[in-house]
């Protein structure tokens, strides 16, 4: 597959992802909201950094901050840094029993649209500096 299909097919997924997390939002399931925001995040900034050619494939990571600087852009929204950081603690922590239950706890129905929201108007920024 060429640079173009990768990144189609990350923008994809992408956005798959984010509709996931307005349904896992509509049925309350909050803290699955967050994480699918988080892996929308991820894979959009992974389509971008194939489009930005930054060479090779994107980094095989999960932590969003890392792959907002790997962009190698001179500005970055503070709204779509602070996500990154915030988002980054749900692929980690929401993947362990352990956790599952303290961030369930924390995710409640307001904080989950804010998630979601502000993880939508990333989506946006990040499509405009590929258009």
């Amino acid at each position: 597959m060429d640079t173009e299909g990768k990144v189609a097919y990350w923008m994809d997924i992408a956005n798959y992802d984010i509709a996931t997390a307005r349904a896992m939002l509509s049925s309350g399931r909050y803290l699955y909201a967050a994480f699918m925001s988080q892996q929308a995040l991820e894979k959009i900034l992974k389509a971008a950094f194939l489009a930005r050619g930054r060479g090779g494939e994107p980094p095989r990571t999960h932590n969003l901050t890392y792959l907002v600087d790997q962009l190698g852009l001179d500005e970055v929204p503070e709204g779509v840094a602070s996500l990154a950081s915030r988002l980054s603690a749900y692929y980690i922590e929401a993947r362990y029993p352990n956790y599952k239950e303290k961030l369930s706890a924390l995710v409640d129905e307001a904080e989950a649209k804010s998630i979601v929201r502000d993880t939508e108007e990333a989506l946006f920024w990040v499509q405009s500096i590929l258009d």
